[in-house]
């Protein structure tokens, strides 16, 4: 069996050297105060996420020991109002022959009064050679934690497969259990594979989800396939793999997209009515959904791979985004923070202003806030933000009227990193006066909501500790109206 340092659990540490890692990325300037984010080692994919026995639960995949990939955990969060979030014990750690090099991925539903927590066991036999089982592991309603004594659930990989299947999406529809796996054919092309169960515990393998009005050639893996149902439209969200640069969209490594059409699970196939990109942001990657009172909710992993970020050197990496709500509107999947984060909210600042072809600046004293800008009035072709900003940096957004494009530029910054994908990002929209922006700053974390989440950008920024200016500005005339508040804390650092 392959073995490197980077594969050990959390068992094999002492407390000294966790107390040590802990010290080390404590007082870093850059940890999220809101933002659920670990205490020290490395963030990525949110898993199992679901609200069961009246507290949400927030899993996420955790490398204790360095801002590296290595041996994956299942970190735990839980919250009655994902404002105030609870660190819980380690649920996952990967101790069994099935997951001998890391507990990934994968998604939780109840089934009859139990959280069921399903992830892909993975196994490496070399650095190229790779294997991946299909597990499960149970809470009760006393919040324990157990892996089912008969794992793997899945233990063959269908022929004609690599050793790339993981990242298990269970739901329930009518009488039948129904698992998504991300997938890699044998001739490196991205897939979803479909497996059926009537007891949500032994699985068949059904074949492959046939989906059309895509690509032929769309990326070489297709990671934490997602399915959701708005107002009776099917939504498939995925995060594919070597898929190339194309006008604004997939600049960044790896991309999310979802596409709205129809799910026929009897047949196996998806037929695309529209597909996009989910995000726009620099730092977006491998979200996840789960239900709550008929609402969607999402979170992300506000980061990306084989990228180097400012924090490394401190031996902590990334955070997930904020909860965000799902709804369609017009035919796109617009994202909005959680109604329960108005609860992070406190001295509230608000005016309104018409700037003529100069600089507004709104007070600010710390970049951890939510800003709400209104646009009233347009005589301007250009106009925009400058968030995290001083005399010489600051992260722009810019609105450009008559080609209805915005654009997020943090070219000007001190602290730059992953600069080989660029600096800007883009996207066309509808520019008027019914344009409006909601930010949400969290010290090295930037979410961007405009038009009602038409548009979103999540990007990690970096800037120096007077860099927290807000500037509007316009090469002529815009009237805004804006209300600001700053948040308080609620995640232990």
């Amino acid at each position: 069996m392959y073995k490197e340092p980077k594969y050990r659990t959390i068992l094999e540490s002492t407390k000294e050297e966790l107390n040590k890692l802990r010290n080390i990325s404590l007082n870093d300037k850059y940890k999220p105060l809101f933002h659920i984010h670990p205490q020290h080692g490395l963030l990525n994919d949110p898993n199992g996420l679901a609200y069961y026995n009246g507290k949400y639960h927030v899993f996420y995949q955790w490398y204790p020991y360095d801002a590296t990939h290595g041996m994956k955990h299942w970190a735990y969060v839980s919250s009655d109002d994902f404002v105030n979030w609870n660190r819980e014990d380690v649920a996952l750690i990967p101790i069994e022959s099935y997951e001998s090099h890391g507990a990934y991925s994968g998604n939780a539903i109840e089934v009859d009064g139990k959280l069921h927590m399903y992830y892909t066991g993975n196994i490496k036999y070399s650095a190229e050679d790779r294997y991946a089982y299909q597990n499960l592991a149970i809470m009760n309603k006393d919040g324990k934690i157990t892996k089912y004594e008969n794992n793997p659930i899945v233990s063959e990989i269908p022929k004609g497969y690599t050793g790339h299947v993981r990242d298990p999406k269970v739901f329930k529809r009518k009488d039948k259990y129904f698992m998504l796996l991300g997938a890699q054919t044998s001739d490196k092309k991205g897939v979803i594979i479909v497996y059926e169960s009537k007891n949500s515990i032994d699985w068949n393998f059904k074949g492959e989800l046939n989906v059309k009005n895509i690509d032929e050639d769309f990326g070489y893996m297709w990671e934490c396939p997602d399915y959701i149902n708005i107002d009776e439209k099917d939504i498939l969200i995925f995060s594919p793999q070597g898929v190339e640069p194309k006008g604004f969209d997939y600049q960044n490594i790896y991309n999310v997209v979802y596409a709205i059409g129809n799910m026929d699970l009897d047949n196996l196939t998806f037929e695309i009515d529209t597909m996009k990109e989910l995000e726009k942001g620099f730092d977006f990657y491998a979200p996840q959904t789960f239900i709550k009172d008929s609402q969607i909710i999402l979170f992300a992993w506000a980061g990306m791979g084989e990228v180097l970020y400012p924090t490394d050197k401190n031996k902590w990496a990334h955070c997930l985004t904020v909860p965000r709500k799902l709804n369609i509107k017009n035919n796109k999947l617009l994202q909005m923070p959680v109604d329960e984060l108005i609860k992070l909210r406190y001295d509230e600042t608000s005016g309104q202003n018409t700037i003529k072809n100069n600089i507004n600046i709104i007070e600010n004293d710390e970049n951890v806030y939510e800003l709400n800008i209104n646009i009233k009035n347009i005589d301007s072709n250009k106009f925009g933000l400058e968030l995290f900003s001083s005399q010489d940096e600051g992260v722009k957004l810019e609105f450009n009227k008559l080609g209805n494009i915005v654009t997020l530029d943090r070219s000007n910054f001190k602290k730059v990193f992953g600069v080989e994908y660029g600096t800007n990002r883009k996207e066309y929209i509808n520019i008027d006066e019914n344009t409006n922006i909601k930010v949400l700053a969290d010290r090295s974390i930037l979410e961007i909501f405009i038009n009602e989440g038409e548009v979103v950008f999540t990007s990690r920024i970096f800037a120096k500790e007077n860099s927290n200016q807000i500037r509007v500005y316009s090469d002529k005339i815009v009237e805004y109206e804006y209300t600001k508040f700053k948040l308080k804390q609620g995640i232990e650092l």
